[in-house]
């Protein structure tokens, strides 16, 4: 009897298992668009940290996106419990803070003036706590993108019970993290790989080695700056397209543009219209909101202290 119960939970598990690897796949297909928004910006967070530094940068995100994990994760199955429709309102706020993330960004590069102040605060500050605030930057990024990571795939999962649920949430968060902080490690420190191979090169005249080296060395800050860039767009097409599925009339303007687009120019059309509808709507919800924010500043700036 003892025998017999032992192999039912040991089939029951093994079912368990089984169920959880498959929804943790659904969940990772529906979610790796994010999970390429989210590479982007963490490695363009750790653009202008010392070469020295990198990896503990790295590092310090890692720990505070593990950290968001842990709080995200058991707070997704109570607000999916208790009050599921409080999960789209607060994607919207965190997709409008990126929309706002990525326009102050616009406004640093193409106001000269609003980009010197930042240069000389950056010359001011104390290394560490430029790194602390890089650190900061990159944690609350990689709050909201989880959050967006997390109910993506709790709504995958939404017919499962929720243990089930629990497990390919935390699977999925494990897995993100681990994943996306491995490869912004291996991007950050692909110069120093390069110096490395061109070091062994000069030892033993390997010319190979000496070819790839110098390709790493010249591909590394070109491919940072690719990311920053990259970062930036990655800003304003997760917090449009967050916006555009919250509200509805904007999800169906997106419906009728892809629809124009697919009459009109094909297949690529209906690819391509979408990403660029929901980029400039989150162009322009990011403007709006530096407008928003910037008057609030000057309006507590020109109140006169009591």
């Amino acid at each position: 009897m003892a025998g017999t119960n032992l192999l039912t939970l040991l089939d029951d598990i093994t079912t368990l298992l089984d169920d959880i690897a498959t929804m943790s796949k659904v969940a990772t297909k529906k979610t790796a668009g994010v999970l390429g928004d989210d590479l982007a910006l963490n490695a363009q967070q750790v653009t202008g940290v010392t070469a020295d530094r990198e990896l503990p940068v790295v590092w310090a995100v890692a720990k505070g996106s593990f950290l968001n994990k842990a709080i995200l994760v058991p707070a997704a199955l109570l607000i999916s419990v208790w009050v599921p429709w409080l999960i789209t309102p607060l994607l919207m706020v965190g997709g409008l803070f990126l929309c706002f993330e990525g326009a102050e960004k616009l406004v640093e590069k193409l106001l000269p003036a609003t980009k010197n102040d930042d240069v000389d605060a950056v010359e001011n500050l104390d290394l560490v706590e430029y790194e602390k605030q890089k650190v900061k930057g990159a944690i609350r990024t990689d709050f909201i993108l989880s959050a967006e990571i997390i109910v993506i795939t709790l709504g995958t999962v939404a017919g499962a019970s929720l243990l089930n649920q629990a497990l390919v949430l935390s699977v999925i968060a494990v897995i993100m993290t681990i994943g996306v902080y491995g490869l912004v490690a291996g991007i950050v420190k692909l110069d120093d790989a390069g110096l490395y191979l061109l070091n062994q090169a000069q030892q033993t005249g390997n010319r190979f080695k000496a070819l790839l080296g110098k390709g790493l060395l010249a591909a590394a800050p070109r491919l940072m700056a690719f990311l920053a860039f990259a970062g930036t767009v990655a800003m304003f097409l997760v917090g449009g397209g967050i916006l555009v599925h919250g509200i509805s009339v904007l999800h169906h303007w997106q419906t009728a543009v892809a629809e124009f687009a697919l009459a009109n120019l094909g297949t690529l059309g209906e690819i391509i219209a979408p990403l660029l509808f929901d980029g400039l709507l989150g162009v322009l919800a990011g403007a709006i909101a530096v407008l928003v924010h910037h008057g609030i500043v000057s309006m507590k700036a020109k109140k006169p202290a009591k």
